[in-house]
């Protein structure tokens, strides 16, 4: 027997869990797919190394679909100030919220708290059907839709199916959207550590020759570290006594939060610049890694997956609210538009400063300090820096603005 929903999500992560919250929050039926059952609960300590910057526009998304309350219950850590400096040069930045209208300038969150927080509100929401574990084995095209047969034999299917599986996405491939990109030769390394200054609710970022290194401050006082590397750096790193790692990071840091006291688990990541070649086909689209994937210098990659999923979710239930077919192609062109350009703009960005401070020709080095400093002595321009960081720009969808959409 078929089971018949208007939207089908595949993916519970951030991205899907958040589309199909403010899906549901509009009415419309939706069933979210995800292979494994997502930890509701876990002891305060350790902390996990998988953390996310979540911008203020990614506040609103999060608050508006009701899961705020419950990320705040669990534990986020608000920073105040980001500071960014060159380590070949003199250059630097600073952002400080004191020069916004706001009390922080993000949040850093543990990626399993947001996804928590996420399913707890589905769980409230009665058009909403969560479905776990779910491995989509095959998806066709009909007449009437797109039906999803899953591992264990169920058969799915929607007016649409938005995929948010991740950077290797199973469903794009199954809906034959080709992908363009190149692989950094860098890995993201991460981990938990404890140092002997307090992080000062800063982000701190110092970019070194293989990439940057940046401290993001936890609310149990430690740090999260994203430390880009060559891969085969990162390999090195990952093999190295706790002692051994702990002096080569403190040196990394240049002492910027002394000594390196303790880390926890260590992982990396193999970093792409990768973007989908269409966001969306016959009654299908995709939202967040499965449509991009960017460098995670400036920590957005989730946050424009959060921006994909209020655009989406608005378009749908605009759509619905107007009696048009789901299985229409309007409003998934219109979703297209909307988020390919600005998603392809941010990772351009990423790109160009990633490549920028890989280059060590001293003149190079010189032009880039000098443009962190004019940046920095420039209150208007770093005005404009710190409120697109921060996600606080033109042209976004309602929930992204603080608005609801239903």
């Amino acid at each position: 027997m078929t089971e018949r929903y208007e939207v089908i999500v595949c993916g519970g992560g951030m991205v899907g869990a958040a589309t199909a919250c403010a899906l549901a929050q509009g009415g419309v039926k939706v069933a979210l797919l995800e292979r494994f059952n997502p930890e509701r609960q876990w002891p305060p300590e350790p902390i996990d190394i998988r953390v996310s910057a979540l911008t203020k526009a990614s506040q609103n998304i999060l608050e508006s679909v009701g899961a705020w309350p419950g990320m705040v219950r669990r534990g986020i850590c608000a920073y105040r100030d980001m500071r960014v400096w060159d380590a070949a040069a003199d250059g630097e930045l600073h952002f400080d919220c004191a020069d916004t209208e706001f009390n922080e300038l993000g949040h850093l969150v543990e990626n399993r708290v947001t996804v928590a927080a996420l399913w707890d509100v589905l769980d409230t929401l009665p058009s909403a059907t969560c479905i776990t574990p779910a491995k989509v084995v095959d998806m066709q095209l009909n007449d009437s839709g797109r039906q999803l047969r899953l591992e264990d034999g169920r058969i799915l299917e929607a007016d649409l199916v938005i995929a948010a599986d991740g950077r290797d996405s199973a469903l794009r491939t199954m809906a034959g959207i080709e992908i363009t990109g190149w692989d950094y030769h860098q890995d993201g390394l991460v981990a938990t550590v404890s140092t002997e200054k307090s992080h000062q609710f800063t982000a701190w970022q110092r970019f070194l020759d293989e990439g940057p290194l940046a401290f993001l401050p936890l609310k149990n006082g430690q740090c999260s570290i994203v430390w880009t590397l060559s891969s085969e750096t990162a390999k090195n790193h990952l093999a190295l006594a706790d002692q051994d790692f702990l002096q080569a990071l403190e040196q990394a840091s240049g002492g910027i939060l002394g000594k390196m006291l303790d880390v926890g688990p260590r992982a990396a990541f193999p970093l792409r610049f990768q973007y989908a070649n269409r966001y969306i086909d016959q009654r299908f689209a995709l939202c967040g890694d499965a449509a991009h994937a960017m460098h995670p210098l400036a920590g957005q990659g989730v946050n424009a997956g959060l921006l994909d999923a209020a655009a989406i979710a608005e378009l749908v239930i605009q759509t619905k609210r107007e009696k048009r077919p789901l299985s229409g192609s309007r409003f998934l062109r219109r979703y297209e538009r909307w988020r390919k350009g600005d998603n392809l703009m941010m990772m351009a960005s990423m790109d160009v400063l990633n490549k920028a401070y890989g280059m060590n020709a001293e003149p190079l080095i010189r032009l880039r300090s000098a443009g962190m400093n004019l940046i920095n002595h420039s209150a208007v321009v770093k005005a404009y820096f710190n409120n697109y960081a921060m996600g606080l720009r033109d042209d976004l969808p309602s929930l992204a603005k603080g608005r609801i959409c239903w």
